[in-house]
């Protein structure tokens, strides 16, 4: 059931029953419409909150959204989608439902700020057993945060309530995020050259990515970590918005950007660099407890599976590093690019 919609459930008149059947509803079903439909209203407030910067074309609550693009003179459209994966679980466990929210954002938005473009709109789906406003409200209210913190608008979004498929406590999450650039500031990963300098930026812990690596860990420490201590790793993903608008603005020469997601800074280079590679050498991550979950992890899978403390990362000229140092906290360099292909990381 689209949560788009906004038109009123009309009360209609209570089916007679006859003497030997009782007339089957969907609400008797397990689905109610008219308790989606009142969601709608308790979440306006929260999608209006996205509309300060940018506004939509077309009716909020409709059945596509609409964007006007008329103030880009060759605009491409970029797209992601991705979800928030096994950390879900460890969110839901711990009642942190606002923090899946901003996840959910983050893990599409940051992709799209990869090409060069700008988040515009971002649509969500919701699946789950039989619908609760309250934890609804809640997810939708870590979405609107996150898309107004980058001036991305929440266009809309399904919450299916689909019982019997879905287990009572379990919840389905999904997001879709639209952007557009122009086309001549869309980055060109064929500009990689030997010699680029790779500048990082912090993450805020394993964001949404290896935490089927990361629930073992904890249940092999068992009591070690507490639960305060496991809140802490569920900080949500970072938006590298502000990093890669400084960038712009301070006119950096950038080549290639990642969002460290999985497959950690390997993979993830890997797939810009072509017939370049990187040498990185990296700080030990000693955030919180991760050392004590790094310490149960092969030396290989965690390098390949984790961001290792680094959720972004830009391939810069080399002449212009000290300007990128500049745009973020945190930033640093991280290595360099090379002739010999793959990516080759050092610890320590």
């Amino acid at each position: 059931m689209p949560r788009a919609r906004t038109t009123p459930a009309r009360k209609a008149a209570a089916p007679k029953k006859t003497k030997n059947e009782t007339k089957l509803t969907y609400k008797g079903a397990g689905v109610d419409t008219h308790g989606a439909a009142a969601l709608v209203g308790d979440i306006a407030g929260l999608v209006a909150s996205t509309q300060k910067h940018r506004k939509l074309a077309n009716a909020f609550g409709l059945f596509a959204a609409a964007y006007d693009l008329g103030s880009y003179k060759h605009p491409v459209i970029v797209t992601g989608a991705d979800g928030v994966g096994t950390k879900l679980e460890v969110l839901l466990e711990h009642d942190m439902l606002e923090t899946a929210g901003k996840d959910l954002v983050a893990m599409n938005v940051n992709d799209v700020l990869t090409t060069g473009g700008d988040p515009i709109l971002f649509l969500d789906y919701i699946g789950i057993g039989r619908i609760d406003k309250a934890k609804v409200t809640r997810l939708v209210a870590g979405m609107a945060e996150w898309c107004a913190a980058c001036r991305c608008i929440l266009a809309g979004g399904e919450t299916a309530e689909m019982p019997g498929v879905v287990p009572d406590g379990v919840i389905e999450l999904a997001g879709f995020a639209v952007g557009a650039a122009e086309k001549k500031d869309l980055l060109d990963i064929a500009r990689v050259r030997e010699g680029d300098v790779v500048v990082g930026w912090p993450s805020a812990g394993f964001h949404s990515n290896g935490w089927t690596l990361v629930r073992q860990c904890l249940s092999k420490l068992g009591k070690k970590v507490t639960k305060a201590q496991v809140r802490e790793l569920l900080a949500p993903t970072r938006l590298y918005h502000e990093e890669v608008w400084a960038l712009r603005k301070k006119k950096v020469r950038v080549h290639a950007m990642a969002h460290i997601t999985g497959g950690g800074l390997p993979e993830n280079l890997e797939r810009l660099l072509g017939d370049h590679g990187a040498d990185l050498r990296i700080p030990e991550w000693k955030l919180g407890v991760i050392p004590q979950i790094l310490a149960l992890c092969d030396p290989v899978s965690m390098l390949e599976t984790f961001n290792m403390g680094w959720g972004w990362v830009a391939v810069v000229h080399p002449k212009d590093v000290k300007k990128a140092l500049a745009c973020g906290e945190g930033a640093r360099v991280l290595g360099n690019i090379s002739r010999r292909r793959g990516v080759r990381v050092t610890v320590g």
